[in-house]
């Protein structure tokens, strides 16, 4: 049974995304939350998956100190990759709406980096989906933002939100990665690691 390569070990999920958490619970994984803050901020001349894999290990560094043997600490981030530019969490509806109208009739990247770290080594891995968006209408855009208030949401939008079911024409990739997590990535790398 694939759960038994478990026995032994505790996964740590380092995250307060509710929808990180509900991926762990539909994987079948045992797991336990522990959140510290950290200042999300990164090197400037960094780009894409870059800043991903940084803020991944910065929020990973955070508490690898308190890690005992046999537990592997999980740590991801979201970066949305627009023309050059890394569209993070919008700090109001203004910000929002600008974000996704940029986002409108045409392609993005959404970057997930996931670290897996250990008392003695640190593992980081990520995914690139490129998703399109169809024309976006003022209307609809001031309709989801106003609605769903997306400002936890890097980029401005959840694929699994109204805005992505009447928006999104097309993705390549995986579609968790959008979500905020790359799991079939996530499983294969943790079975890996437990062999």
């Amino acid at each position: 049974m694939w759960k038994d390569k478990f026995l032994g070990y505790t996964i740590i999920l380092a995250s307060g995304s509710p929808r990180r958490k509900q991926f762990f619970e539909d994987m079948g994984l045992q797991f336990e939350i522990r959140l510290k803050e950290v200042d999300e901020v990164y090197p400037q001349e960094l780009k894409a998956s870059e800043i991903s894999d940084y803020l991944a290990e910065l929020k990973a560094n955070a508490l690898k100190d308190s890690l005992t043997a046999n537990e592997i600490l999980i740590t991801s981030d979201t970066v949305v990759w627009h023309k050059g530019v890394s569209l993070a969490k919008p700090a109001d509806s203004k910000e929002a709406f600008e974000m996704l109208k940029a986002l409108s009739n045409g392609w993005h990247q959404v970057i997930t980096s996931v670290s897996f770290t250990t008392n003695s080594s640190q593992k980081t891995v990520n995914h690139t989906t490129k998703v399109k968006f169809k024309e976006l209408t003022d209307d609809e855009i001031q309709y989801y933002v106003r609605n769903f208030r997306p400002y936890d949401k890097a980029g401005g939008y959840g694929i699994q939100e109204w805005i992505g079911l009447i928006g999104i024409e097309e993705i390549q990739g995986s579609y968790t990665n959008v979500v905020g997590l790359p799991t079939q990535l996530v499983y294969k790398t943790l079975m890996d690691m437990v062999g």
